[in-house]
């Protein structure tokens, strides 16, 4: 029988090693940062006019309309979206405006999604193309954005919420929202 050269095991050694970092930093999100948002300090770039079937509208008017408010992509083929919703509901019912914006969904699809799982949004749009994704720099969804009365964005959050970001990072960004105006 012939010997096997130690050597041999180094390579799968290596691979598992190095395997089990990158998986380690995945699951611990060790070393993710988070791309800048170059709209930060400008106004929104705008609102789909597409509906979603059964619900409000979107108007243009809401971004400036004095008050603080959020801007929410979302999808409904989106598993954090769903994890982030029941989020969403619960700054909705404290008062806070949000206003949704269905993502590269079908309008009928993004209805039955809020029919099961509730409407935290003022009013909701579809962006069925992405156009206004790309105009306001998202990478995916679900991302939020808090904008000040004026309608100029203050912070963007790309990632789905959870009630230690809310605490954290979402309502230090309604305050300074409120101090813009």
């Amino acid at each position: 029988m012939a010997k096997v050269s130690p050597l041999v095991l180094i390579p799968p050694l290596a691979f598992a090693a190095l395997a089990g970092l990158f998986a380690g930093g995945m699951l611990t999100g060790a070393g993710q940062q988070e791309l800048p948002s170059a709209l930060v300090g400008q106004v929104a770039p705008g609102l789909p006019s597409d509906a979603i079937p059964g619900y409000p509208t979107l108007d243009p008017a809401v971004l400036t309309d004095e008050r603080p408010k959020l801007v929410n992509f979302f999808a409904s083929w989106c598993a954090p979206c769903r994890l982030e919703h029941p989020v969403l509901v619960d700054l909705a019912a404290e008062g806070i405006p949000i206003y949704g914006i269905a993502a590269r969904d079908e309008p009928a699809r993004s209805a039955a999604f809020l029919d099961e799982l509730g409407n935290p949004y003022a009013a909701v749009g579809a962006d069925l193309q992405n156009r206004l994704g790309v105009d306001w720099g998202t990478y995916g969804v679900p991302e939020t954005f808090v904008l000040a009365g004026d309608g100029t964005i203050i912070d963007r959050l790309p990632f789905p919420l959870t009630p230690e970001l809310v605490d954290s990072r979402l309502r230090p960004a309604l305050a300074r929202a409120e101090r813009t105006e």
